[in-house]
């Protein structure tokens, strides 16, 4: 892995590794659990889409206690249970033998994983000092992204293999860390335990300090789930189909944006470094998935496969600025706008969006984007840039809390 690519030697480095492994392992399970479920198992792909649905929802409900035990324990220790039981969770999948197992280890893996991202981000901002911490969240999207394509490309090996029973194994290690995960969260440095929360830092983020929670709130459910629900599988699942261009062209975005991610996301990320910049840098990529979708909606005009394709690569390139731009801005403020105490009960409530996103995304695409074609496209264009607007009323007033000290590494 490049040095460019990884963060300077520390606990930002060992969060990348322990990121790398994640996502090597998340790229080998999306390439091949349909198919193991599927044809294997024997669910069918409404049952499949079911249980993940059911799944991602109650991981909906994980987050803020996962952080808020992150806040008031050792976050290092809980970080590493919980990558522990998703990684019993990914092998228990091998027993599953119905839908109703399907569902309840979908359940626990989905629980788990959104428990374990919350944790993930109360531990950054513990070991990271707040004007890094964004720069160090790219670097770590980078990373994944980085992973992804790796574990995609073994989990195609595994298929032209046909390993068929052993599909799920290789990713447990890096979804739940049994050999890379945990011991890549293991060597990064123990964070101070924290001292008992005050009474009203019990309360839900709701009953939190207004101005920051009214803030962390609308910005979460407004430029964080309804966006990430179309990113980046909107461009691919939605493009070509409608179009004369190649059928082959789905591959090819997903690559693009993947690449692009690896490649541009720590440059873009730098120009945001405190709310104002992360309003907008949300303003930016609304506009740049507006111009996307406009282009994905006229590429069903082009008259060949090649000008289709040409404007289908163009959206692509406007979709995956807007994902990088919205991923540095929700990052900002997911830190800034978080008492310095709570990191992990905040992130927990703002990466919600990510399981409501997953469960919800689906019927969105299919709904708007594959069944609606052009009007569909202008539609969530629409959603988006609502959204993304509606972020600098959430923000404005709310003020940064004071920061909290970094642990030594």
């Amino acid at each position: 892995m490049s040095g460019r690519l990884l963060p300077a030697p520390g606990p930002a480095r060992a969060l990348a590794l322990a990121q790398l492994a994640n996502s090597v392992g998340d790229g080998a399970f999306l390439v091949t659990s349909a198919l193991y479920f599927t044809q294997v198992v024997g669910l069918s792909p409404g049952q499949v889409g079911l249980g993940l649905s059911v799944g991602w929802a109650v991981g909906l409900l994980a987050g803020v206690p996962a952080g808020h035990a992150a806040d008031r324990r050792d976050a290092r220790r809980v970080a590493v249970g919980l990558a522990a039981a998703t990684a019993l969770a990914v092998v228990a999948f091998l027993l599953v033998g119905g839908p109703v197992g399907f569902v309840l280890v979908a359940c626990l893996y989905a629980g788990c994983q959104t428990a374990l991202a919350a944790v993930r981000q109360a531990l950054l901002a513990r070991l990271v000092e707040p004007d890094r911490r964004t720069g160090v969240r790219a670097r770590l999207q980078s990373v994944a992204n980085a992973g992804l394509g790796l574990g995609a490309a073994l989990g195609g090996l595994a298929l032209w293999a046909h390993t068929r029973r052993g599909v799920p194994v290789g990713a447990p290690a890096g979804r739940g860390g049994l050999p890379g995960h945990r011991g890549a969260a293991a060597a990064a440095p123990r964070p101070a335990r924290p001292g008992s929360p005050a009474r009203d830092g019990r309360r839900s983020p709701r009953r939190a300090p207004r101005p920051a929670v009214r803030a962390a709130h609308r910005a979460e459910r407004g430029a964080h789930a309804v966006p990430a629900a179309a990113q980046p599988g909107a461009a691919a699942l939605g493009g070509p189909r409608r179009t004369a261009a190649p059928a082959w062209l789905a591959a090819a975005l997903l690559v693009v944006n993947t690449a692009a991610v690896m490649l541009a996301q720590v440059r873009v990320a730098r120009r945001v470094t405190d709310p104002a910049g992360a309003v907008r840098a949300l303003r930016r990529a609304g506009a740049a998935m507006v111009v996307a979708c406009a282009l994905f909606a006229v590429s069903a005009t082009a008259a060949g496969p090649w000008p289709a394709a040409a404007l289908l690569l163009l959206g692509a390139g406007a979709q995956v600025y807007a994902e990088m731009a919205h991923g540095a801005g929700a990052w900002q403020l997911s830190f800034d706008l978080a008492p310095a105490d709570r990191h992990g009960l905040y992130q927990g409530f703002f990466g919600a969006g990510v399981p409501l996103a997953r469960m919800l995304g689906p019927v969105l695409l299919t709904w708007l984007i594959v069944d609606g074609g052009a009007a569909g496209w202008l539609a969530f264009a629409a959603l988006y840039a609502a959204a993304a607007a509606g972020i600098g009323p959430a923000v404005r007033g709310a003020g940064r809390p004071s920061p909290v000290p970094v642990a030594a590494g």
